[in-house]
């Protein structure tokens, strides 16, 4: 059975269905552990998934049994991080505890933000650089043609409403394109940090996801200091078509717009001028993203 059959058949299970499913799927070389003793099944014992996720075994019991559905969004990416899941798994696990708690997931779900005119205006005329209005969440809102085609490759547009962090943080594509990814994620989070609203419900539902969805790649950057990550930082990029590029991401803050920035990025050599050009001709078109995605 393939990853993706697996993920569909288990869509419908419960979430301690679905965990007992996961471990069973493990073996303990797969997770670095020594296969000692006699195995019912080929999967991870509880008390192996236990020590890995670091949580109790008669915690993963009570999981595993439906007599505690209230997992917190840390325990379950500390269980997926152990299990190694990949991100359909991931979500479906994330839709599982949802359900258990009888809540919803609302991952792509923003407060609507009316793009001002003046703001509109001012994006319009960077094309044709790369250019984003982006909300708090880090949402693109409008981009410019040769924004799009910059970050496209790392499946921005492919996801409904095009959020940075979710992508950065959990497609595969984006570790191809930015070759520091590290220092891109730790970029995408501490932006969503300097951003944050106390007690926000969107926020909130946006780091329970994240922290499910993206693991340790997203709790660990999330409870360091904001400070010691800047935006000032030349920004490298391995894009499929234009090669290797170099840009210095620049911020700038319109009026008229509650929590939102834009975001320009200037080559930062003559060969990756050229090749942003080359990226934008023809097609100087603003793109207005929230209502293409919708």
């Amino acid at each position: 059975m393939t990853d993706a059959d697996r993920t569909a058949d288990r869509i419908d299970r419960d979430l301690g269905a679905l965990l007992r499913a996961y471990r069973e799927d493990v073996r303990p070389r797969d997770v670095g552990m020594p296969e000692v003793g006699r195995r019912r099944t080929p999967g991870l014992r509880r008390a192996e998934l236990a020590v890995l996720a670091g949580v109790s075994v008669e915690y993963l019991t009570r999981l595993e049994q439906g007599r505690d559905r209230h997992p917190s969004p840390a325990v379950v990416g500390a269980l997926a991080d152990a299990l190694r899941l990949g991100h359909d798994e991931r979500r479906v696990l994330l839709l599982a505890s949802k359900d258990a708690q009888g809540a919803g997931v609302c991952l792509a779900t923003a407060p609507g933000d009316d793009i001002p005119a003046g703001t509109r205006a001012v994006l319009d005329r960077l094309a044709p650089a790369p250019a984003a209005l982006l909300d708090r969440f880090g949402t693109v809102l409008a981009c410019t043609p040769a924004y799009r085609a910059l970050l496209a490759p790392a499946g921005l547009f492919d996801h409904g409403e095009p959020r940075l962090a979710p992508v950065v943080l959990t497609d595969p594509r984006a570790r191809d394109l930015f070759p520091d990814w590290d220092a891109v994620a730790d970029r995408v989070v501490a932006d969503l940090q300097r951003e944050s609203v106390p007690s926000d419900p969107v926020l909130g539902e946006l780091v329970d996801a994240l922290t499910v969805l993206a693991g340790a790649a997203f709790t660990e950057r999330w409870a360091r200091p904001v400070a010691d990550r800047g935006r000032d930082a030349v920004l490298r990029l391995a894009h499929p078509q234009a090669g290797a590029l170099r840009v210095e991401p620049q911020v700038l803050v319109p009026g008229g717009g509650e929590h939102l920035r834009i975001e320009l990025l200037l080559p930062a050599d003559e060969a990756t001028e050229r090749a942003l050009d080359d990226l934008a001709a023809g097609d100087r078109t603003l793109r207005v993203v929230r209502s293409d995605a919708s």
